[in-house]
């Protein structure tokens, strides 16, 4: 029985050591060099006494940040990944909560990390520990005592109290993930990657260890790329780029301006997409485009190891429509649940719960959160069985596919992230005239807008917000209010702040479209 994720690298190296598995375009790495570069960064790391313990990976999106994964995961620890372009006000949170021993880094990231990572931290570089021995006998022995239900990593997603949630995920969860992953796309040798996402989110999962698996290649996109559609689309051409595993923004992104028309990803077969709703008119253009093409919705939350269910579109689409996200992947328990905690009827709402070996092992250091959402299952009286409750509401529609309908809570979707308002609010409360935040999203313009009290300039607030926050966190809009409309209970009422704001855009957009004059009655002259 497959125990380790590393179990795939190890068999993928012996198979095809001198293909490419991960590369920028000018730099890569192939299968024989990420498991030898691995096992020596693994074997530095049980050197120093690092067993068991969080690894921060704090290096710039480079084929050499998925090598120090898996050099981690060698010595028995898990990773914890952080990406240069993060602000460092989002990375001290982090190191706050960890307290890690073991900073891996690289030639850019390096004074960043020793100046944010704990006092008494060391600091390693990638490169000195990739060309350090290979000690193979400490290494079994590490293998010989690991389980299946040992940690591999820790991401951090938005948290509601202000303070970033770290989600750590087991061997088995992930070998379980992968597995299905693998069936419902076709990853193959012959599969090309084309991973948008950045490394310290879990969806660069699928790239990640598909490609370790299957003997694939995966190709880091620069990000800068993602402002350049055509540029884009030359990129993943000349790459020969046949899979994509993209938020929805990205690819509307090259849809919305008419891209398509004129430059096609010509080797694209599998698009799969997650994280957000895709329109129906973007994603037609998309289908027409690739008439050939596999397209696969995917939804599922961090806490149970990235994507949970799965729709391959196999029919036509009205406008106003929306795409299923289907059913859940082999051995993923889903449950629909009321209010009242029994199962929803066909076509009536209910929350998503998730249960099974894809549930991850909860959030590091924090037990109340961590028991706040993996609870009980209430369908289940006899023994103990956790489920994940997502605060996602769904239904069955009459086909028997799950269709996503809203959040249960103030957990939202921006740009194809997933948002805690609360920690929004927190930041920007942090700066200084500003006393009290919060902050609304506007479904229907896609609008993440912060209102805010106090004596700051907007102009200030917004600033300070990108040293705090990652770009998918910094509101659309920024609006200062005299005082914030509350609910019966005392509490800021969030959806008036927001019928607030669409009013003053409706007072403004009749302002410059006053329309033609009102016809006067009769007796006027």
């Amino acid at each position: 029985m497959q125990t380790n994720i590393l179990e795939y690298l190890d068999a993928t190296a012996r198979r095809v050591p001198e293909k490419l598995a991960f590369s920028n375009g000018p730099e890569g790495l192939t299968f024989r060099e990420i498991h030898t570069q691995a096992r020596a960064i693994g074997s530095s790391l049980l050197e120093l006494g690092a067993a068991g313990e969080p690894v921060v990976v704090f290096m710039e999106r480079h084929p050499k940040m998925a090598a120090g994964f898996f050099g981690v995961v060698y010595a028995g620890c898990f990773y914890v990944p952080i990406d240069g372009e993060m602000p460092s006000f989002r990375v001290e949170l982090i190191f706050q909560q960890l307290k890690p021993r073991f900073v891996l880094c690289d030639e850019k990231t390096r004074e960043q990390a020793q100046s944010l990572a704990p006092q008494g931290a060391h600091v390693l570089p990638y490169d000195q520990l990739a060309a350090s021995a290979i000690n193979e006998d400490a290494l079994a022995q590490v293998r010989r005592n690991a389980l299946d239900t040992d940690p591999i990593y820790i991401v951090f997603t938005s948290g509601s109290t202000g303070v970033p949630k770290g989600v750590a995920a087991c061997h088995r969860s992930v070998l379980d993930y992968i597995e299905r992953l693998d069936e419902v796309l076709g990853v193959t040798e012959d599969t090309v990657f084309g991973n948008q996402t950045p490394l310290y989110f879990d969806a660069c999962l699928k790239e990640l260890y598909s490609t370790i698996r299957c003997g694939s290649t995966t190709y880091l996109i620069p990000k800068q790329l993602f402002s350049f559609p055509v540029k884009l689309v030359e990129y993943l051409n000349e790459y020969k780029i046949n899979t994509v595993c993209w938020v929805v923004s990205a690819l509307t992104m090259i849809s919305g301006f008419k891209v398509l028309d004129k430059h096609i990803p010509e080797y694209f077969h599998t698009v799969a997409f997650g994280s957000e709703v895709f329109p129906i008119k973007q994603f037609k253009l998309w289908r027409a485009a690739l008439p050939n093409a596999r397209f696969i919705n995917l939804y599922g939350p961090t806490e149970a190891t990235g994507m949970s269910c799965w729709y391959e579109v196999d029919r036509e689409f009205a406008d106003d429509e929306v795409l299923p996200i289907g059913r859940p992947f082999l051995n993923t328990g889903l449950l629909l649940l009321t209010e009242e905690d029994r199962p929803a009827a066909p076509g009536e709402p209910g929350e998503i719960c998730l249960r099974g070996t894809c549930l991850t092992l909860g959030y590091y250091g924090d037990f109340q959160r961590t028991n706040e959402v993996f609870v009980q299952n209430p369908l289940n009286k006899a023994y103990p069985e956790l489920i994940y409750r997502t605060g996602d509401i769904g239904k069955l529609n009459e086909r028997g596919e799950l269709v996503f309908l809203t959040r249960k809570d103030n957990q939202i979707k921006h740009q194809g992230h997933r948002v805690e308002l609360e920690e929004v609010d927190a930041a920007i409360e942090g700066v200084q005239g500003v006393q009290r935040c919060r902050c609304a999203y506007d479904k229907e313009r896609k609008r993440l807008i912060a209102f805010y009290e106090g004596t700051a300039e907007a102009p200030a607030v917004r600033a300070e917000a990108h040293e705090k926050l990652p770009p998918f966190m910094i509101p659309t809009q920024i609006v200062a209010v005299e005082s914030m409309p509350l609910t019966k209970n005392g509490k800021v009422d969030r959806a008036a702040l927001l019928e607030q704001s669409r009013a003053a855009a409706r007072a403004r957009r009749a302002r410059r479209n006053p329309g033609p004059p009102k016809a006067r009655n009769e007796g006027e002259r």
